[in-house]
């Protein structure tokens, strides 16, 4: 559960990571306080096999078409991926990625929408950030030195995610029943200092609550995913924003999954998040707007 108490004593034990500082988030030419404005990115899939069937785009029309419902609601970034990264899901090579994936971010860079590419296949990432993407949703690692160059080239942010594995489609056994922060700044910091190295200067870490844990019980993984959540301040002492994808957690919200990325906002917030990844823009601005402008004292 919950509580107040638990709450008050998460923070007295990593107190001096409260109040460290980030760096100001860049999508383009614009630049973002994330403790005071809390940024959106919204999620079109161009892939068929995405389990969120809502953020489901099949045509290029119908992804320019959501992507401008989803900035007038509120987004601020656009994450757009063509591979789903469930583990039942086809396998989408880079070509067919690049024929999906390139149309819509033309348009999008044309109407001066920005636009963040979800991929771990370097031809891909050349491609989109060719097209004038302005984010690399990171999610992989097996090449980081080409990523990072292909970023520092095209003055491009990067989200580093967090991923038990050589990338989203490949995840591998972890205990998850431990505290991963420890490991997961080791790595961080590893990966933060060879991408600054190759000519990085814009970061973002993702702690990767959204990937497939190895989590047999789906009950016990949203217990992981929202205690993650609460914990996220720990990694302020990296310096840099931090995104979460927010969870649906359908087995415990089952036909009202709609309205889960509310409450996880809500938790994300707790933690101190700055980017929020999410399918739901209409529903999580509104949560987060009353979050910054509610006070805790009367």
């Amino acid at each position: 559960m919950i509580t107040l108490r638990g709450l008050a004593q998460l923070a007295a034990d990593h107190a001096d990571d409260l109040e460290h500082p980030v760096a100001p988030l860049r999508l383009g030419e614009r630049v973002y306080d994330t403790d005071r404005q809390p940024v959106l990115m919204s999620v079109i899939n161009l892939s068929q096999d995405s389990a969120y069937r809502e953020s489901v785009a099949v045509s290029t029309q119908a992804a320019v078409r959501k992507a401008h419902v989803y900035a007038a609601e509120g987004a601020h970034l656009i994450d757009l991926g063509a591979e789903s990264t469930i583990a039942t899901a086809a396998a989408v090579d880079g070509q067919a990625q690049q024929r999906l994936l390139l149309p819509v971010i033309e348009q999008l860079v044309a109407d001066d929408i920005a636009v963040s590419v979800e991929t771990y296949e370097v031809p891909v990432a050349q491609s989109a950030l060719e097209a004038g993407a302005c984010v690399l949703n990171l999610t992989g690692s097996d090449h980081d030195d080409q990523m990072f160059t292909l970023a520092a080239e095209h003055r491009a942010t990067v989200v580093l995610c967090h991923v038990l594995g050589p990338h989203a489609r490949a995840i591998t056994d972890a205990d998850v029943s431990v505290d991963q922060l420890p490991q997961m700044i080791h790595v961080f910091e590893r990966r933060i200092a060879r991408a600054r190295e190759l000519g990085v200067t814009d970061l973002v870490i993702d702690p990767g609550v959204g990937f497939g844990y190895q989590l047999d019980d789906a009950k016990a993984r949203a217990e992981y995913q929202a205690a993650a959540l609460l914990h996220t301040f720990r990694l302020r002492r990296l310096g840099l924003p931090i995104c979460h994808a927010l969870p649906h957690a359908f087995d415990i919200f089952e036909d009202r999954f709609r309205s889960a990325e509310g409450v996880f906002a809500v938790l994300a917030h707790l933690g101190q998040t700055g980017v929020y990844r999410t399918h739901e823009v209409s529903l999580v601005r509104p949560v987060l707007e009353a979050m910054h402008c509610f006070r805790t004292q009367v």
